[in-house]
């Protein structure tokens, strides 16, 4: 079928183009506004193939642009697909296989874990075969629905019959794609939030000694840490700062949304030593810092295969002159939770050293948590007290 062919062409014209510079969700949707003669299912389908290359990462060095495409749909098929099966028949005829077994038939020299050739460089506890494994696989979508409206919001998700799996009383699993803010109030009655990062409540300190009243989340980004912090912990004084314009904007949109009251919003580079931040000193700081967001490739596998190794060790040096800046502005006695959307061990376990040692805090609980059981990212959160 010609359909397939052209499929495949305009797949590889698209990713000649991209160069790595921008998210490539964003670039694909400019691509399709210019090019108007692309249906809804065309444009799926050619998203498709160009996502199956970049989840391949960096195993296929040595294919052509088009024979990535085809090895990595192959490699992303766990069910009969008719482009696979029109262009390669062996292929497609071989969708059950595992992972490893399918390498056998594309080229026996090359192992799954090369997928992800920076495993040395990650944390410990990681299972490399099933982690790698994961980035052949989309994520799935998560809501974390808002306290008080659990009832209301599994009711109007069955009256509209979207499907849901329920992984807590509070997290629900969906596939994605699902226009779920055309059904419910997003902020308001659910947050849009991954599985892991919902867990970052359980390292808040409830009950540990007094209760926490005054917290700065400090990369505040999407805001999305910051709405859970005000569910979980009560009534808190509440800051938030960010060095983007666009982004302090967006949060106070979302607050509005999210019915938040009782919080500051200021513009800061923690990367200057001479900020000043008002309210302090906190009881909390969230430092959900900006790292390599290696745990959420599976989401954003362009990232995955524009990666090169020394971009560990600037994001290590980022995030040392952003905690050598806003511990002092941790009460003693207080609490600093240090996250990463990240697997590798210096953004990790190497800086929560660091902060032991340099620092003087001490560790309360730290986690690497593993996104791949779960078709979630992974994250690492360790709480620390001063």
């Amino acid at each position: 079928m010609s359909r397939f062919h052209s499929y495949l062409n305009t797949a590889v014209t698209i990713l000649s183009a991209y160069k790595g510079e921008e998210p490539f969700a964003g670039f694909l949707k400019k691509t399709f506004a210019a090019n108007k003669k692309y249906g809804s299912k065309d444009r799926k389908q050619i998203s498709h193939l160009c996502y199956c290359f970049f989840r391949t990462g960096k195993l296929f060095s040595q294919f052509s642009i088009e024979e990535k495409i085809v090895a990595g749909l192959f490699l992303c098929s766990a069910q009969k697909n008719e482009i696979l099966s029109f262009l390669k028949p062996a292929w497609g005829d071989a969708v059950a296989l595992q992972p490893k077994e399918k390498l056998q038939l594309i080229d026996k020299n090359l192992a799954v874990q090369n997928i992800f050739p920076f495993l040395e460089e990650c944390s410990e506890g990681l299972y490399p075969e099933t982690f790698t494994e994961s980035f052949l696989i989309q994520p799935d979508f998560f809501l974390r629905i808002r306290p008080g409206k659990e009832r209301d919001v599994k009711m109007k998700l069955k009256k509209a019959a979207i499907n849901f799996t329920s992984v807590n009383n509070n997290c629900l699993s969906l596939e994605n794609a699902v226009k779920v803010d055309q059904v419910l109030a997003i902020d308001n009655e659910v947050v849009i939030q991954d599985y892991n990062s919902q867990r970052i409540a359980d390292f808040f300190p409830l009950n540990i000694d007094s209760k926490v009243k005054n917290v700065w989340d400090c990369c505040a980004a999407s805001g999305g840490k910051s709405i859970l912090a005000k569910d979980v912990l009560g009534d808190i004084q509440l800051t938030v700062s960010d060095i983007r314009e666009n982004i302090l904007f967006n949060l106070r949109k979302r607050f509005a949304a999210a019915g938040m009251q009782n919080y500051r919003i200021e513009k800061a580079d923690l990367t200057k030593s001479a900020i000043a931040i008002s309210g302090s000193p906190f009881d909390l700081i969230i430092a959900d810092v900006p790292c390599s967001g290696s745990g959420t490739w599976s989401r954003t596998p362009e990232q995955l295969y524009y990666f090169e190794n020394d971009k560990i060790e600037g994001y290590n040096k980022l995030q040392k002159s952003i905690l050598d800046n806003i511990i002092k502005y941790l009460k003693p006695g207080g609490y600093l939770l240090y996250i990463t959307c990240s697997v590798f061990k210096k953004e990790n376990e190497e800086q929560v050293k660091y902060l032991e040692e340099h620092h003087h805090l001490k560790i309360v609980k730290t986690a690497l948590l593993k996104g791949y059981e779960m078709k979630a990212d992974s994250m690492f959160a360790a709480l620390l007290s001063l």
